[in-house]
């Protein structure tokens, strides 16, 4: 066991002052070192909503490749932080949680946006770095992407089905 993980056991068996925030803490330790050994990814979200107008939808993923390479933590969602004030603030445009899986010859970028379809998606690539946009009715989307290379700017398809987004690109 590692040291860490034994140190957050251990507070939390002792009747530290804050036992759920120690168990929560020890909790994600071992799904961080779970996540190390198998080469994974790990995935949470919620929502949150004041009025029927405006919903708030936040998450994280966290992938960690085999050997222990860099842990990378993805946000998503419309909640930000506001950071004057320091509080949590339900913007109206969403960031999508998405994907980058670079082949042979082209880059293919998956996205979750449900509620768009393949014509409401607006594309845009500067170099290596993609911009995307999505709008209808209620629900909108912005992201931007930075690409592994380069792509074609005029060689983009894009296709939709039930909220997954699939854009691909070819390599210039």
């Amino acid at each position: 066991m590692s040291a860490i993980r034994k140190a957050a056991r251990d507070s939390h068996t002792a009747g530290g002052s804050a036992p759920g925030f120690v168990k929560g803490l020890s909790d994600l330790i071992e799904k961080l070192g779970e996540l190390a050994e198998t080469g994974r990814e790990m995935r949470r979200e919620g929502t949150l909503s004041q009025d029927d107008k405006l919903k708030g939808v936040y998450g994280f993923r966290m992938k960690v490749g085999l050997g222990g390479d860099a842990v990378d933590i993805e946000p998503f969602g419309n909640v930000k932080l506001d950071k004057k004030s320091r509080h949590a603030v339900v913007h109206e445009v969403r960031e999508p949680l998405f994907d980058v899986i670079e082949e042979k010859n082209r880059i293919l970028v998956i996205a979750e946006m449900p509620g768009v379809t393949a014509a409401d998606i607006s594309v845009s690539v500067d170099g290596d770095v993609m911009n995307v946009e999505a709008s209808r009715r209620d629900k909108k989307y912005r992201k931007e992407i930075l690409l592994p290379k380069p792509v074609a700017p005029d060689a983009i398809k894009i296709a939709c089905n039930n909220g997954i987004v699939e854009i691909s690109c070819l390599l210039k």
